[in-house]
């Protein structure tokens, strides 16, 4: 039964999520099966209603008429689910079609229970119409019922999946992971507080939660955070106490130590690259929040009553503070995103494997202008002009990246046998390393999260050396020294067959063979003929060549009619 739905539930939109398109593929296969079985419900004029029992189940499609119409009811909820979201009313509509798919899933069990099914097929059934019922129960907010159902469901699954192969095993344990979250919800909402901890622990391994759980898990995270939001008051940064009126921004500062904790503890770079567009996002809506309260009127009234202090308001200075966090997490992201493709780009080198596009090192330059341009957007933040540990900070840290997008810039040069160019930005890069070593200080532990510049110049050191050889070779090649015969004009192959060049442009996909489209050349003109001497001819007289016609009268119309001739 699951792998039957499952497949069909691949194949025919579920795995984009369009249950539209996965209803009308259920609809036309009960269609087929019906014609195929003659199991039709009457005719076009009169429905005759026919059920399937036991004594008929000659066919194993018989009980698939059964699996079908529930599948539909279900996929037809949940295209309700969706757009319940803006047409609430369509929520009775959804649990009508839970109940109709509960319906028919009891019947495919009832219906399973004879001799001629296998024991699998039994239990497959029974798991299933328990998570149909569980899904009934949960949006009906009916807690300790949908517990069991899926205690049940699940408690089948992984009998399932102990007793056949790893293989066979795959799909039943997607299915317990898929209603694990679900019973975690269930027992929080029954008043077992540390369920929240593990579904929070589940979000944020997976990046984000998906199926019927998402918007509930997504709600209650955030009532949770509220909770909590109400006595939080203040937040501290750099010295200055700053008040917290907005709720948006304390639910977001609230849940900031937990999603950089998931961060961390990623298991590999898709799910920290989701986390990290998610903590974006929510940054942005707290920012969103806080410039509706930076009214221009507000503004001027809040800074003509410090102007004394020299300070900016607590609602300017906040902004500061999450403008901060965005712009840290972004180049967080973009540091994450270009040590992941520096391994890729070490590995190509290793492997040299020819196939799908392969990075490059102007990949990583451009992640290192992103992460340049942060960081003097964050030297130009309100509040902070005077902090001159800040700007030494990121002063330094634009450095180590000045560093960094030289050694890649030089890297490029390489690949294009460019070795005074090369050798200049290494330079630069050791130039660069110097200062961040010398001018690091008090501040090696703002640095510690940097990548480390020692190895940096050390790997230089490496590459000067590998480049000065290089370019010996390079200067050394014969091929380079050619004789100017073998020095290519620009003429095609069809002008030069009398001289022998080496072109290796012969063997490539741009040959040079002729001038394609052939140039214009002079040619004669088709000549004229004018025929002047007609005008000068005289030609001899015709008039004897000519006949004469006979003279017609009266003789000659009676003569006519009576048929005489002259």
């Amino acid at each position: 039964v699951l792998q039957i739905v499952k497949e069909s539930q691949q194949q025919h939109g579920l795995r984009h999520g369009d249950f539209q398109r996965y209803r009308g593929y259920c609809s036309r296969r009960l269609r087929r099966l019906r014609k195929t079985l003659n199991f039709k419900m009457g005719n076009r004029h009169k429905f005759t209603g026919k059920k399937v029992t036991e004594e008929i189940l000659s066919d194993n499609r018989y009980l698939l008429l059964i699996l079908m119409d529930a599948e539909r009811a279900w996929s037809y909820a949940m295209q309700l689910k969706q757009e319940a979201n803006t047409e609430p009313r369509k929520r009775f509509h959804l649990l009508s079609r839970l109940r109709k798919a509960v319906k028919h899933a009891e019947e495919l069990e009832r219906l399973c229970e004879s001799n001629r099914v296998d024991a699998k097929t039994k239990l497959e059934a029974q798991a299933y119409m328990a998570y149909l019922t569980g899904m009934l129960r949960f949006e009906h907010q009916e807690w300790k019922a949908a517990m069991e159902a899926f205690n049940k469901c699940k408690t089948i699954y992984e009998k399932l999946a102990n007793a056949f192969t790893e293989e066979q095993a795959v799909l039943y344990n997607q299915r317990v992971e898929e209603i694990s979250p679900n019973i975690r919800y269930c027992a929080y909402n029954i008043g077992d507080q540390s369920a929240m901890n593990e579904l929070m622990q589940m979000r944020l391994r997976s990046g984000g939660t998906e199926g019927l759980l998402a918007e509930k898990l997504e709600a209650l995270i955030t009532q949770t955070r509220a909770k909590q939001a109400a006595t939080m008051s203040e937040v501290e940064w750099r010295g200055r106490t700053v008040p917290v009126k907005i709720d948006k921004v304390r639910i977001f500062l609230l849940g900031l130590a937990d999603n950089e904790a998931a961060i961390a503890q990623a298991e590999n770079e898709e799910t920290k690259e989701r986390l990290f567009e998610s903590l974006l996002s929510e940054c942005r809506d707290a920012i969103q929040a806080v410039r509706e309260e930076l009214k221009p009127d507000q503004k001027q009234r809040e800074h003509s009553l410090e102007n004394d202090s020299g300070k900016v308001s607590n609602i300017q200075y906040l902004h500061s503070y999450l403008t901060y966090i965005k712009l840290s997490t972004a180049i967080r992201r973009n540091e994450s995103m270009a040590q992941s493709l520096q391994k890729a780009l070490l590995q190509q080198q290793r492997s040299d494997e020819d196939g799908k596009r392969t990075p490059r090192p102007q990949d990583l330059i451009r992640l290192y202008d992103i992460i340049l341009q942060n960081l003097v957007e964050l030297t130009q933040l309100p509040g902070l002009e005077e902090d001159k540990n800040f700007q030494k900070e990121v002063g330094l840290k634009t450095l180590v990246y000045k560093a960094y997008r030289c050694f890649f810039i030089a890297q490029s040069y390489v690949l294009v046998k460019k070795w005074s160019e090369a050798l200049v930005l290494y330079e630069r890069v050791l130039k660069y390393a110097r200062e961040v070593q010398s001018g690091a200080g008090a501040h090696r532990n703002s640095l510690k999260e940097l990548p480390d510049v020692q190895d940096l110049i050390t790997q230089v050191n490496a590459e000067k050396y590998s480049l000065q050889a290089a370019a010996i070779l390079d200067a050394n090649d014969p091929h380079e020294n050619e004789s100017p015969s073998q020095v290519k004009d620009g003429k095609p192959l069809s002008e030069r067959f009398e001289t022998f060049c080496l072109d290796p442009s012969l063997v490539s996909k741009q040959v040079n063979l002729v001038h394609f489209p052939p140039g214009f050349q002079p040619i004669p003109c088709k000549p004229l003929f004018f025929d002047l001497a007609l005008n000068h001819v005289a030609f001899p007289p015709l008039e004897d060549k000519v006949e004469q016609k006979a003279k017609s009268g009266l003789t000659g119309y009676i003569k006519g009619i009576f048929g005489f001739k002259s």
